[in-house]
């Protein structure tokens, strides 16, 4: 894990969070120079973890895909807020290292690589055994968290004051389940399956569930620009869809300006998510504030064209899925296996 760690110092190499470190062992101290920056910079930090989506890569025996979801949780929670992510530090938690060395070095190849998606540097991690505390599935167990330290120049921290009616709503889709709602999807599937409902659901059907989620820090950083720089795009807000699904954190943004949303076009949930919601019953509505059903984050724009065409160059589908309104609503209109294509009306 300390090998992965190093690999990922070469991220910000001659950038704002280059690490500096003068004795190069995993105990040694490890820093960057912040002297010189412009008056008004802040930093700040977000903390988050992979939650029980860590149990699929227990069932599968695969978990070289963790990282992007840890990673993503938390650099893309940073970006929403206009942000740039600079390092990361990470504690995992293991009921036994005995017979998890493979694991392990499943998660620091995974680290190394969604680290570099993200383009943000890993300064340094905790591992603590801690036996019966830490339960799941199979013989190795873990729990995962991170937290990123970010920087930005105040006055282009992004708020959502700016937020206008008529402004577009771009959705940057996601293909598959984030960091939240799992708990719903594993019961669902042992009610249906029983324990092992990996094994009664097949391999390729559970790998689905476990598909990492896109890390959208890097192409979002384009848009805005990264400290020092200038932005390319006029963004007024950015909704990060975690826990609460689209209405639940678009809500929490346009109550800011007393604004709401009509999502007349956004992207269909992931086949994966579809078989779950129609599996377990689960009706659009509940569907939309539990999942992200195929959008991952929402940009506010008066810019959208400019949105999706630097999404694209990053191999990100986006597409214009709404417009901000006067009412106090958010309609979806349902892309769900309940009732597609009719409207789906939250009141905030």
């Amino acid at each position: 894990m300390y090998s992965a760690c190093q690999e990922t110092w070469k991220n910000r190499q001659g950038r704002l969070g280059e690490i500096i470190f003068p004795n190069d062992d995993f105990s040694g101290i490890r820093y960057i120079s912040v002297g010189g920056l412009d008056p008004g910079t802040v930093m700040g930090m977000n903390a988050d973890g992979v939650g029980t989506k860590i149990e699929l890569a227990e069932r599968l025996g695969d978990h070289s895909t963790i990282a992007f979801d840890l990673l993503a949780m938390v650099c893309d929670d940073a970006v929403r807020d206009g942000a740039e992510p600079l390092l990361v530090g990470n504690i995992l938690d293991v009921a036994s290292l005995k017979g998890g060395l493979g694991s392990i070095k499943q998660l620091a190849a995974g680290l190394v690589t969604a680290a570099q998606n993200a383009n943000v540097a890993v300064i340094n991690g905790e591992i603590a055994e801690l036996g019966e505390r830490i339960g799941g599935y199979g013989p190795m167990n873990y729990n995962w968290g991170a937290f990123v330290l970010w920087v930005r120049e105040s006055e282009k921290l992004i708020t959502g004051l700016d937020i206008q009616s008529g402004d577009s709503i771009v959705a940057l889709q996601e293909k598959g389940f984030r960091s939240n709602g799992l708990s719903l999807v594993r019961n669902i599937m042992s009610s249906k399956y029983g324990p092992d409902w990996h094994l009664e659901a097949g391999e390729v059907f559970t790998s689905r569930i476990l598909h990492p989620s896109t890390i959208y820090s890097s192409a979002i950083m384009k848009m805005i620009g990264g400290y020092g720089e200038k932005g390319t795009v006029d963004i007024h807000g950015i909704v990060h869809v975690t826990g609460g699904g689209v209405p639940g954190k678009l809500s929490r943004l346009l109550k800011r300006t007393k604004k709401g949303a009509s999502l007349h076009d956004l992207f269909d949930a992931p086949p994966a998510m579809r078989s779950i919601q129609e599996m377990g019953n689960v009706t659009d509505e509940e569907a939309y504030r539990t999942w992200n059903m195929g959008q991952g984050i929402l940009i506010i724009t008066d810019e959208p064209e400019k949105i999706v065409s630097k999404a694209a160059s990053f191999g990100i589908a986006a597409k214009v899925s709404g417009i901000v309104t006067d009412e106090d609503t958010i309609i979806i209109r349902s892309r769900g296996v309940e009732y597609p294509g009719s409207d789906i009306i939250f009141t905030y």
